[in-house]
């Protein structure tokens, strides 16, 4: 963890003959702090650089396959699964990875891994167009991320997310291949360049396509939110290897190639908008009423939000429906609706076809339908800030942990209450329910002391229960949005079976025969890598404990990509000051302290805007 192997010190040298010094990090101040992610996992690199040009990542896989080490590319590191977590090298990206440019009228629009969703949006707003993906995370996650989990989010459903919207990209493969496929050279080029590469893929899809189980299986799974796995639909709804190609990269994590730019259809934004707040005393209840609405109304989002959830929200947001500050049932839930219309009078019809449906449920409060921007914001960012408000005044040294599961709709009920009988249990009491009721898939939030052997086995147990129940039992997906990262990997056959896992195993070894591409992410023969390296959180100062890493905070940092975020300075203070193998390392605690006093404290510009974007109002600048 602190001490650099040879392999790596021996790559750190060789990148330095091609990479500036200031694009290699060896420090142990930096390699800690940019491996800090949002997920529960704490990996330390041993190398970390940035790369700036296309030229570079070719020259960074050549140097990885030579010593033998991986590389984790990182956008902006708030994926929840462990999937941006590095061991080996982490990659981060520079200059020319930021880049955009609107095609055909707002049809379309390139863009830079490095692009923040919601900036993307902005640049299209004057088409009234937007990207498809809409994760709550959009005005931190970058596009790198976004494509490559194959996020989705609280309106995009399935039909808008990347894997149905993406037109092309253009990516680097491990053999320092750069395939553009928006360049009909550059296709013609690789067709005959990877003529056996292309054949491989088209004998996968083969394999699929004339066996009707296989075949049955993978529809059935993609009807839902998946993202367990490769993108193994490609492999039925394509015919030409190279549209298999792209559509494999969506959601592959980095583990096959790195997409340097990518290519979306976008998809209306309509400017006629109305949210609502419905509130249940009954989640089961609450979960009905999404199947009514969801049949009889167009409605672009149905979001639930459990009773402890909402008590949470209650505690830390004003300006909210008076149920948020009432004493509630634990029972009891709410749902956050959002429709959209080309038109006022289209609008007004739709919200009175669903509270006309929503009449027959028996919901206990209704807000009625906000169209005041201000209002619908505040509602919506409530939400999308849920993670990190739940996780505020958690106990000491616990961490948040988040899955992300999907239920068939017409299992919805069953599985919602079968997984809170898992929880009573497996001893979590505390577990929260939130999610994107519409399409089945549910995030639910345990807080947990990871810290000895009886609480990694106890999250075990419960993570071997739930894939049963999910993935088996009630032919669910494990994760529907997150990513298997680390924390599925050990479980994608058990929700695949094993001819499918095997050819998901196929494509990782065509794309990437060296295994220098996010080692153990999605896929793995470690099967305890989700109850590994899990972070520690320790408790050092009031005006920090909250913080869960996030990385919301991060896009109105002055520093960011200069020293450290305000995510950074915390991680790596808090650590520094309270982890035991730091603190009683004199050598390297004084050495980490040293460089802290200029990259988190004199080079923070104490602006105060971090406070702004926190869900729970950390101010990094006061605490600097």
């Amino acid at each position: 963890m602190y001490e650099i192997d040879a392999a790596h010190r021996a790559f750190a040298e060789a990148v330095g003959a091609f990479l500036d010094s200031s694009q290699i990090y060896t420090d142990f101040l930096s390699r800690f702090a940019y491996g800090t992610d949002a997920s529960f996992y704490r990996y330390v690199p041993q190398v970390v650089v940035r790369a700036h040009t296309e030229a570079e990542i070719i020259q960074l896989f050549q140097a990885a396959k030579v010593h033998r080490v991986g590389l984790t590319f990182r956008a902006s590191g708030t994926s929840l699964s462990g999937q941006t977590s590095a061991k080996s090298v982490l990659v981060l990206m520079g200059d020319s990875f930021f880049s955009w440019n609107i095609l055909n009228q707002g049809e379309q629009i390139e863009l830079g891994p490095m692009v923040i969703g919601a900036r993307a949006n902005g640049y299209l707003k004057p088409y009234g167009v937007k990207i498809g993906p809409d994760p709550a995370s959009i005005n931190t996650a970058r596009i790198g991320g976004i494509l490559s989990n194959n996020s989705s989010g609280m309106c995009c459903g399935t039909k808008d997310n990347s894997y149905h919207t993406l037109a092309d990209l253009r990516v680097v493969l491990t053999d320092g291949t750069v395939l553009d496929t928006k360049d009909p050279e550059s296709v013609e080029a690789f067709r005959a360049s990877h003529e056996t590469f292309l054949e491989e893929l088209t004998e996968l899809a083969e394999q699929i396509k004339h066996d009707p189980k296989l075949s049955e299986r993978v529809r059935h799974k993609y009807r839902l939110k998946n993202t367990t796995g490769y993108g193994v639909n490609s492999l039925l709804d394509y015919d030409d290897p190279i549209d298999i190609l792209k559509h494999l990269l969506v959601g592959a994590e980095g583990t096959l190639g790195f997409v340097s730019e990518v290519t979306y259809n976008t998809v209306p934004d309509y400017e006629n908008r109305a949210s609502a707040f419905l509130y249940f005393e009954s989640l089961a209840d609450c979960c009905s009423a999404v199947a009514g609405i969801k049949a009889g109304a167009i409605v672009d989002a149905v979001e639930l939000i459990d009773g402890k959830s909402i008590q949470f929200v209650g505690n830390v947001t004003r300006d909210l429906p008076p149920f948020f500050y009432n004493e509630l049932n634990e029972d009891s839930a709410c749902l956050l609706i959002e429709t959209k219309a080309e038109t006022a009078a289209a609008l007004d019809e739709q919200i009175a076809v669903i509270d006309e449906i929503a009449k027959a449920y028996q919901y206990s409060y209704h807000t009625g339908f906000q169209k005041d921007p201000a209002i619908t914001e505040h509602y919506w960012n409530v939400r999308k800030g849920l993670l990190p408000i739940v996780s505020k005044g958690r106990p000491e040294g616990t961490n948040v942990i988040t899955e992300d599961v999907v239920f068939p709709m017409e299992k919805m009920v069953d599985g919602v209450r079968r997984l809170t009988e898992l929880f009573k249990e497996y001893e979590y009491p505390e577990a929260m329910i939130m999610g994107h009721a519409l399409e089945g898939n549910l995030h639910f939030v345990l807080v947990q002391k990871m810290s000895d052997d009886a609480a990694a086995k106890r999250f075990d147990a419960f993570l071997n229960a739930v894939a049963d129940l999910v993935a088996v039992e009630l032919g669910g997906s494990l994760k529907g949005e997150h990513g298997t990262g680390r924390n599925i990997a050990p479980f994608v056959e058990r929700e695949w079976g094993e001819e499918i896992y095997e050819i998901m195993r196929r494509i990782k070894k065509l794309f990437d025969p060296n295994g220098i591409l996010n080692p153990d992410v999605l896929i793995t023969d470690n099967k305890n890598i989700h109850i590994e390296s899990i972070k520690a959180i320790p408790q050092t100062d009031d005006l920090i404990n909250d913080c869960m890493e996030c990385g919301f905070c991060e896009p109105a940092c002055p520093s960011d990509g200069y020293t450290l975020t305000p995510r950074q300075r915390i991680s790596a203070y808090r650590n520094m000051e309270a982890l035991p193998e730091i603190r009683n390392n004199p050598a390297l605690y004084n050495e980490m302290k040293a460089l802290y006093q200029f990259k988190g404290i004199e080079s923070c510009a104490e602006t105060g805007m971090c406070a702004l974007r926190c869900p729970v109002g950390i101010n990094t600048g006061a605490f600097m």
